[in-house]
């Protein structure tokens, strides 16, 4: 069960998901919480310290979000990679969309707010060395080469269906050309 200052912090996520960065004030998560008026300015004396609560707890649950995908894929070979990877563009364009359009929020308020810029790297620094261990094992001779070229790609994809939601979102022709063709699995040398 989530404590009360969780509590708080999904709501402001649920707040930025639906609503964007200039709906997050601390009566709208106090709502959102269905907790009395003061309740968000109790734990977050002020707006920077509610948004920089706010990123920690996206990366907390992003993190564990591709922990749970991590569980249940092993993506041993470039072609299982992209199934993965078509999962998790489901998942964060679906079921986990507004912690998705949250992120982007947050993402767009830190090229102003060195702290939340801060936090999103860090959170981004941890999220890369996952993602290019599941090179590694997918068979990737250069990870740090092909890596951003293919969570880019994973990105723009998730990107363009939140911006402009089709109930057909099929990310998997897109993920399963590109994904075994950017992994090089030999060295070309």
């Amino acid at each position: 069960m989530a404590n009360r200052r969780q509590e708080l912090l999904d709501a402001a996520i649920a707040v930025l998901g639906g609503s964007g960065i200039r709906a997050l004030t601390h009566r709208a998560v106090d709502a959102a919480a269905d907790l009395p008026s003061g309740s968000a300015s109790n734990h977050f004396r002020s707006r920077d310290a509610l948004l920089e609560a706010v990123t920690e707890r996206i990366i907390e649950r992003e993190r564990a979000l591709w922990e749970e995908i991590a569980t249940t894929a092993a993506p041993t070979t470039p072609a299982k990679l992209a199934e993965t990877l078509v999962e998790a563009a489901r998942q964060v364009a679906g079921r986990h969309r507004d912690l998705t359009l949250a992120r982007y929020a947050i993402l767009l308020e830190a090229a102003n707010h060195p702290p939340l810029r801060r936090k999103l790297t860090d959170g981004g620094a941890r999220v890369l060395a996952w993602f290019l261990n599941w090179m590694r094992i997918a068979g990737s001779t250069d990870p740090e080469r092909e890596a951003p070229l293919i969570m880019n790609h994973f990105t723009g994809l998730v990107l363009h269906q939140l911006a402009n939601p089709d109930p057909g979102f099929a990310p998997t022709a897109e993920i399963t050309e590109l994904v075994p063709r950017v992994i090089r699995t030999e060295d070309p040398s």
